[in-house]
């Protein structure tokens, strides 16, 4: 019988310890700079009570959760006639009470209630976990993948939307990824929907415009008239969504277009500000009032960041937004929060793309020795644990095999430094000391080797 070829689910990735050296340096460059904004790091569990995820996404988020069944016998618990029914979205409340996270706010929230007496607000969390959506794999978009947030919640002062773009620019600007940072206010699209006579309309007008990137303004304004909206309010509707101009002209022309809207024109108002406070900074990339950035997530009650690369054609790299009341689903009223979200799945793929990594800086293992039998392994062991003590990531090859052998590890692993002590150094004090790159090769002492290393 042939053995079946293992594989992993569809969506999913195994990372390569090269691939993962180079995750890190991003995780690492994140974590950075989040923890120099002043951000604390927590963690959530994996999986969360489906009460806690469902109904914070929207219909369409909801269907992209993937539910865990319940253990125990738990088909026995289903009466036979709705077993019968086969209706899968009845059944799944009875079958499973716990889902994977699809997304770290939500279950941040949660965090947020059940923790309100331990922390002091406002609140600055970072947290870096995996999550997963049952979404349709493509380029960019897998089934389980990394998000890096950064939130402050407990306060609704501006200056939080000012920081996390500046915290943005600060990220992308460090891994030299040139970004436009996009932003829109869920007030000015309030207010459009009302102007146009759509109001009760707004949550599936937002949907619908989230997607203009995706299926282009035509599938777009069919979604709309699918969704019920008439042809004159679909028309209403384009000259605002593409609003030409820079942001103060953009600006300017919302202020006249939402004149008869006061929710409109608060959303004009506090954007206002924003740029105001961004024009105060040297910040090293694009930033874009667009109107056409809607942010899917039913929970979004102000300002809405998405995050572009400048050169690579892919889907968001950064989002957010601000939340006026999501830990009220939980029970604690009235605690706004704002938080942007990370794609590290993206973000390594548009490095890897543009070759951004630095060559010299990831942590890989820097100095190889070569064994050459247990005489020469007994000396290299005390230089070694120097090297591990000094900082320097070292290692020897467990036994004395061919030169060639070795030498074929020390290349595959990209090890830049290689060091050789036989019996003619073992006698002089002296270690040989290869640069894998230039070819070169020196004789030095421990001192000069360890100078040299960790210079």
């Amino acid at each position: 019988m042939a053995v079946q070829k293992p594989s992993i689910p569809k969506g999913t990735r195994d990372f390569t310890p090269a691939e993962m050296l180079k995750r890190n340096y991003i995780f690492d460059t994140i974590k950075k700079h989040f923890l120099r904004f002043a951000y604390q790091p927590i963690e959530t569990p994996a999986m969360e009570n489906l009460s806690t995820l469902m109904g914070k996404y929207g219909e369409e988020g909801d269907k992209l959760l993937f539910k865990i069944l319940n253990s125990g016998d738990f088909i026995s618990k289903v009466p036979d006639e709705e077993l019968a029914e086969k209706n899968s979205q009845k059944l799944t409340t009875k079958l499973s009470e716990k889902g994977l996270r699809y997304d770290l706010t939500v279950p941040f929230a949660r965090f947020v209630v059940q923790h309100q007496n331990e922390i002091s607000f406002p609140f600055k969390r970072y947290q870096i976990q995996p999550v997963w959506r049952a979404d349709r794999p493509q380029k960019g978009r897998y089934r389980e993948f990394f998000q890096c947030d950064a939130d402050v919640i407990g306060n609704n002062a501006l200056l939080n939307e000012v920081e996390l773009v500046q915290l943005i620019d600060a990220i992308f600007s460090d891994l030299k990824v040139g970004v436009v940072t996009k932003l829109n206010n869920r007030k000015i699209l309030s207010g459009i929907a009302e102007i146009i006579g759509q109001a009760d309309k707004i949550i599936d007008i937002t949907v619908a415009m989230d997607k203009l990137d995706k299926i282009g303004l035509e599938n777009v304004n069919k979604e709309l008239f699918e969704k019920g909206l008439p042809q004159e309010a679909v028309d209403q509707l384009q000259p605002i969504i593409l609003l030409s101009g820079n942001n103060a002209e953009k600006l300017a022309s919302l202020k006249i277009a939402l004149a008869d809207s006061e929710i409109g024109l608060k959303g004009v108002a506090e954007m206002q500000e924003i740029m105001d406070y961004l024009q105060l900074f040297d910040l090293q990339n694009e930033v874009e009032l667009d109107l056409t950035l809607a942010r899917g997530l039913n929970y979004y009650t102000g300002t809405i960041f998405e995050v572009k690369a400048s050169d690579v054609q892919i889907g968001s790299i950064c989002g957010g937004g601000r939340y006026d009341d999501l830990t009220g689903i939980f029970g604690l009223k009235d605690v706004s929060g704002v938080g942007i979200s990370f794609g590290a799945d993206r973000i390594f793929d548009v490095l890897n793309e543009l070759e951004l990594y630095p060559k010299n800086r990831l942590d890989n293992t820097k100095v190889f020795f070569v064994n050459f039998g247990k005489k020469e392994e007994a000396y290299c062991l005390p230089i070694l644990a120097k090297l591990r003590q000094a900082g320097v990531n070292s290692e020897i090859y467990p036994e004395a095999a061919k030169m060639k052998k070795q030498m074929k590890y020390a290349n595959d692993k990209s090890i830049p430094f290689v060091v050789m002590i036989g019996e003619n150094e073992m006698s002089s004090g002296k270690f040989v000391l290869k640069n894998m790159e230039s070819g070169d090769q020196k004789s030095v002492t421990s001192e000069e080797l360890i100078d040299l290393l960790t210079s």
